[in-house]
C-alpha cells in the first residue's frame, strides 16, 4: 500500500470506490451469516438446551475470543499473502463454522456435548470474521488511499450492518418457523456464495516486509485499541442480551431492536463516514462514545419497548463511527507495510473485551438482573471518552518505516 495512494484525486477515489462493491458484497454475505445466528443462538441455548445467561454469554463471546487470537494472525496474513487470499480463507472458515452448528444439533439430547460443538462453531466463525474483515478493510484502504481510510472502513461497514439489518428478522423467522436447523444450514451454504464473487478479483500484492514489527506496531495502536475495547462492551451487551430482555418482559418485536440498531449504523456511516478523515478520528470518536453511553443509559432505564428501541437506536448511532474513527488513528500512527498488522492488533482489543466482557456481563445478569448489564456498559462507554480526548490532544506521530 504505497504512500502515493494517500494523495489520490477525487476522480480516482470515485473510480476505486466502484471496485469496492464486490468486496462489500462479500462482507455483506459474511455478516448475513453472523446476523442470522445472532437473535437465534441465545434463544436456542437458553430455551432448547436449557442453559442460563452465563452460558449464553459464553457461547456468544467465544466468537470474539477466537477473533482475538486470530486477529494478529489475520493481519500478518494480509501483509504477507495479500487481502484476496485472506478473504477467501475467511469464507472457507465460515463454512466450517456452519458445519459445526449442524453437528451440534445431532447431539441436542446431550446439551453439554451440543453446546461444545456450538463453541467450536463460534470459534471457527471468529476466525472467519477476523480474516474476512481484516482482509476487506485493508483491501478498501489500499484502493482509496490512507487519507480516505475512514471512508473506506465506513463504506465496508455499511455493508456489514446492512446485512445485520436484514438478517435479524430473517434469522428470527427461520428460528421461529423451522428451528435452529434452518439457521445452521443457511450459515453453511451462504459463505459458498461469496467465493465466486471474490475469486475473479485481481490479487493485491503485499507490500515489502521488514521483520520485528509487532512490538512497535502494538506500541502505537494500543491507545486507540483501549478506546475501542471500552466502547465495544455496549455493543456486545446490546446484541447479546436485548433478546433476553424482550423475552423477560414479554415484549413483542425483538427483531425490530436488531433492525433499528443496524439501520442506525448504516445511516450514520453512509452520511457521516467521511467525518473521521475530515475532522480527525479522535474528535469524532469523542462525540460518538458520549452518544453511545446515553443510548445504553436509556436501555438501562427503559420501562417498556418504546424507550428500549430509542436506546438501541441511539446506541447504534453513537457506536457506528467509533471503529472507523479510532481505526483512522491506528492507521495513521503505523507504517504502510504493517497496516494489516496494525488493523489486526487494533481490532484485537475489541475481540478481547467481547470475549471476556460478554460472559462477564452474563454472570452479572445472573446476579443483578439483565438491566444491570446496560448500566455497566454505559459507564464503560463514558470511560472511553478520556481516551479519545488524549488521542485528540496528542499529535499523530506515524511510526517511521526505517524504525520498524
Amino acid at each position: 500500500m504505497s504512500n502515493h495512494t494517500s494523495f489520490a484525486s477525487k476522480a480516482t477515489v470515485r473510480a476505486n470506490a466502484a471496485s469496492l462493491l464486490p468486496i462489500m458484497a462479500v462482507v455483506f454475505i459474511a455478516y448475513l451469516v453472523i446476523g442470522l445466528v445472532m437473535p437465534a443462538l441465545p434463544l436456542h441455548v437458553h430455551q432448547r438446551l436449557g442453559f442460563d445467561a452465563f452460558v449464553v454469554g459464553l457461547v456468544a463471546g467465544s466468537q470474539f475470543a477466537a477473533s482475538l487470537f486470530s486477529r494478529v494472525w489475520a493481519g500478518h496474513h494480509v501483509d504477507y499473502k495479500g487481502s484476496k487470499h485472506t478473504v477467501i480463507t475467511g469464507l472457507l472458515a465460515s463454512v466450517v463454522s456452519g458445519l459445526f452448528y449442524l453437528l451440534s444439533l445431532y447431539f441436542v439430547t446431550s446439551p453439554v456435548t451440543s453446546v461444545n460443538f456450538l463453541l467450536l462453531g463460534r470459534a471457527a466463525l471468529g476466525v472467519a470474521e477476523s480474516f474476512i474483515m481484516t482482509g476487506s478493510l485493508l483491501w478498501g484502504v489500499g484502493l482509496l488511499g490512507d487519507s480516505n481510510a475512514g471512508k473506506a472502513m465506513a463504506w465496508i461497514g455499511t455493508a456489514l450492518f446492512a446485512a445485520l439489518a436484514i438478517s435479524a428478522p430473517l434469522g428470527t423467522a427461520l428460528y421461529a418457523g423451522y428451528g435452529f436447523l434452518a439457521v445452521a444450514l443457511a450459515a453453511t451454504v451462504l459463505p459458498l456464495v461469496g467465493l465466486p464473487l471474490v475469486s475473479p478479483l485481481p490479487a493485491t500484492p503485499p507490500p515489502p516486509q521488514k521483520a520485528g514489527t509487532f512490538g512497535k506496531v502494538a506500541g502505537v495502536v494500543w491507545m486507540p485499541g483501549v478506546g475501542l475495547a471500552l466502547s465495544g462492551i455496549g455493543f456486545g451487551a446490546t446484541t447479546t442480551f436485548v433478546a433476553l430482555v424482550y423475552e423477560e418482559h414479554g415484549w413483542e418485536g425483538t427483531w425490530l431492536a436488531f433492525t433499528l440498531l443496524s439501520v442506525a449504523f448504516m445511516i450514520a456511516r453512509a452520511f457521516f463516514g467521511h467525518l473521521p478523515d475530515k475532522f480527525g478520528g479522535a474528535r469524532v470518536a469523542l462525540t460518538c462514545v458520549m452518544l453511545e453511553g446515553l443510548g445504553l443509559g436509556l436501555l438501562w432505564l427503559a420501562p417498556g419497548p418504546s424507550l428500549a428501541l430509542a436506546g438501541v437506536t441511539l446506541t447504534g448511532l453513537g457506536y457506528s463511527l467509533v471503529y472507523p474513527a479510532l481505526g483512522v488513528e491506528a492507521i495513521r500512527r503505523s507504517p504502510p507495510e504493517a497496516h494489516g498488522l496494525a488493523m489486526g492488533t487494533y481490532t484485537a482489543f475489541y475481540d478481547l473485551t467481547m470475549g471476556i466482557g460478554t460472559p462477564l456481563l452474563g454472570y452479572i445478569a445472573n446476579r443483578a438482573g439483565l438491566q444491570a448489564v446496560f448500566l455497566i456498559s454505559a459507564l464503560s462507554a463514558f470511560c472511553s471518552a478520556p481516551v479519545a480526548w488524549w488521542l485528540m490532544t496528542t499529535p499523530t506521530r506515524p511510526l517511521r518505516v526505517d524504525h520498524v
